[in-house]
């Protein structure tokens, strides 16, 4: 068991909103819970009275009324709140308690100077793009692409968007074309919104050529809306809508389109081991609910704080983040490099924005450790009372460090979930202690099990991670996906009416959870998950390459772990350092930087499955040193002899390491 690093002050009911909101269930609907265990035991045994109690705490405000809150529990297929009708950005905008001139929006940049809008500034926004693009033909249901980065302007423009019923989808500027068209040709978008480029740290990166290349590739598009971002002085190109247009001033008001429960939101993408990126639609009431109660309940954000995740557009802690008006909190908003011009650079503008609560990933807190990086000495962070951590897991030296160098008094919140889900299904909260290593809670309405491989519950020992109980924020759908099968076959292929969500964890009799890493063989990569079709796509284009495997082996200690790519190559040809770094260029234009191996390496031939599958998974069990026979049932293979290789390239990495070791 981890040590204790924090533990809740005695009057964390009196000054946390979780308290209040245990007080008002008291008040409210007569319900009293001794213990966090005893809410979260409530949460996902009632589902219609917990999910009720989040919709009249919070105000919801719809324009009709639902007549239920949870009709057939059974998953795939639950239905929320039918009847209801609402909107989304309608409760962002609310921001509650916030007055006009209080900043909501802070936008810093590596690009530009510093970006701030107030409440009645955002709103005004909002009100403008959202006229543009009716002006454009934008309507409900339409899809509206962003290719820009994290900045006010694509935060206006998602709620523009979704203000009209239209769906938005966005996919960060480092993405190369490939990435970008195979996400937006499922989705076929009418209008586009790019960026002209951006800087990177002191690096400056030119996308006109991806903004031309991704026009052409997406015949559904009617509009192409340039945002210059990188150069804002240059002239437009002739007939070319700008920014400036699409936000220029109107007299229509601001309203909203009111939409089921249901109604598409936003589609995010979440690579699978086959195809192309998954489209995964959320709907406009379950992120609503969903992230009112995370950021409220679980991350105790309210009016007075000011919220700062580091992300990009392209990974679903965006969308996290940028919910947090909807709870009162101001959000922070950073577009670069982190570790420019050093490792301080995150820590310091947490600092100078009075960033309260800092969200990062777990490589990052890592990298920042390896460094000796004592962030309490290089900034000012008095004002900061939270961290979060995810998209990897966090081990206990990691949790030390934060304590240590950050601060003895935050909150450190180890989470995880996935872009399926749009949330974190465990991660901290107010009322309980924070142990080294470890997760702290199951969230509430998330009924999160461990299940052994013949799918019996367990606690105390590594299981996969499942979900037993529907959740408002699980997909509505997939896109272009009528009979759900798709939909399905992700997550409910295993144990049916069951969510498995391709996790190993552990979970304590307190109710604390460790996640050891993937089940499946998706990638994860800095805390991004990265499909290995992407990756075929692009490797196998090449003239030289007949066929390839990749894998991703975790880090024991918590960092990004080694990306490894196989190749087998056209006859007479030999892997050389030319062939080697034209593979991680392609890889790194058509796909991004995250895509890059840290080892490319020749084999004579890719397991494949008799019907043709490749086999990722006994690749990455042999490298982690499990016997071959184990690892495979050879007999489904049809080329069993190409485990060889893979246990030779084994042996030789435990020989590297243990002379690395001695040396």
């Amino acid at each position: 068991m981890g040590e204790v690093l924090w533990t809740p002050p005695a009057d964390v009911r009196d000054r946390s909103r979780i308290g209040a909101y245990l007080r008002w269930l008291s008040s409210e609907r007569g319900l009293d819970f001794d213990d966090y265990p005893a809410l979260w035991q409530w949460s996902v045994t009632d589902l219609d009275g917990f999910w009720r109690s989040i919709w009249d705490y919070f105000d919801v405000r719809a324009y009709t009324e639902p007549t239920a809150t949870l009709v057939d529990a059974g998953m795939p297929g639950a239905r929320w709140f039918p009847g209801a009708t609402l909107n989304y950005a309608e409760h962002v905008l609310r921001m509650p308690g916030l007055a006009d001139d209080d900043p909501v929006v802070i936008g810093h940049s590596q690009t530009r100077p510093p970006v701030t809008l107030d409440a009645a500034q955002l709103r005004d926004q909002v009100r403008r793009v959202r006229a543009g693009l009716a002006r454009l033909g934008v309507g409900p249901g339409d899809r509206v692409a962003a290719y820009a980065p994290n900045i006010p302007e694509t935060f206006v423009l998602m709620l523009a968007t979704a203000s009209l019923g239209a769906i938005f989808s966005s996919c960060a500027p480092e993405f190369g074309t490939r990435s970008v068209t195979d996400r937006w040709r499922q989705i076929e978008p009418t209008v586009l919104v790019a960026v002209d480029g951006y800087r990177y740290g002191d690096k400056r990166v030119d996308r006109r050529a991806e903004v031309a290349a991704i026009r052409d590739a997406l015949p559904s598009l009617v509009h192409t809306v340039v945002l210059p971002y990188l150069d804002p002085d240059a002239a437009p190109a002739d007939a070319a809508l700008t920014w400036a247009d699409l936000a220029a001033e109107s007299d229509e008001p601001l309203s909203f389109a009111a939409v089921p429960f249901d109604h598409p939101l936003y589609v995010l993408y979440s690579s699978g081991t086959t195809g192309l990126p998954k489209p995964i639609v959320h709907g406009h009431g379950g992120i609503l609910l969903e992230h009112l109660k995370m950021l409220a309940l679980h991350h105790d954000l309210g009016p007075s704080d000011r919220f700062l995740w580091f992300t990009t557009t392209g990974w679903m802690m965006w969308n996290f983040l940028v919910s947090g008006p909807a709870v009162g909190a101001a959000i922070v908003l950073f577009d670069g490099n982190p570790a420019h011009p050093d490792l301080g650079a995150l820590w310091r503008l947490a600092a100078e924005t009075g960033t309260t609560y800092l969200g990062t990933s777990a490589p990052f807190l890592l990298a920042c450790r390896k460094a000796g990086l004592r962030p309490a000495e290089l900034a000012d962070l008095d004002a900061l009372r939270g961290v979060g951590s995810t998209g990897a897991p966090l081990p206990a030296e990691g949790f030390r460090w934060v304590y240590e160098a950050v601060g003895p008094d935050l909150r450190l919140d180890s989470l995880s979930g996935g872009t399926d889900v749009c949330t974190g299904f465990v991660g901290g909260v107010p009322l309980l202690a924070v142990h080294a290593g470890e997760i702290a809670c199951r969230c509430l309405g998330a009924r999160v099990e461990a299940r052994s491989a013949d799918g019996v519950p367990v606690l105390d020992q590594l299981g996969e991670l499942v979900i037993t109980a529907p959740m408002p924020s699980m997909p509505v759908g997939f896109w272009n996906d009528p009979d759900g099968r798709r939909y399905r076959e992700a997550y409910f292929d295993v144990y049916p009416g069951v969510w498995r969500h391709g996790d190993w964890i552990t979970i304590n009799s307190r109710g604390g959870c460790v996640i050891t890493g993937r089940s499946d063989a998706t990638l994860n990569r800095g805390g991004v998950r990265l499909g290995t079709a992407e990756f075929y796509s692009v490797v196998e284009g090449l003239d030289e390459v007949v066929d390839s495997v990749v894998i991703h082996i975790e880090d024991d200690e918590g960092g990004a772990g080694e990306l490894l790519l196989f190749v087998v190559l056209a006859e007479g040809l030999d892997l050389d350092a030319a062939l080697t770094a034209r593979i991680a260029r392609e890889l790194r234009t058509a796909l991004s930087p995250r895509h890059v191996p840290d080892e490319i390496r020749q084999v004579g031939a890719v397991p494949r499955t008799l019907s043709a599958k490749k086999l990722e998974v006994p690749v990455k069990r042999i490298l982690t040193g499990t016997p071959v026979d184990s690892a495979a049932a050879t007999g489904a293979l049809a080329n069993p002899e190409s485990l060889v290789a893979f246990e030779r390239i084994a042996r030789q990495r435990r020989a590297g390491r243990a002379a690395e070791v001695t040396g």
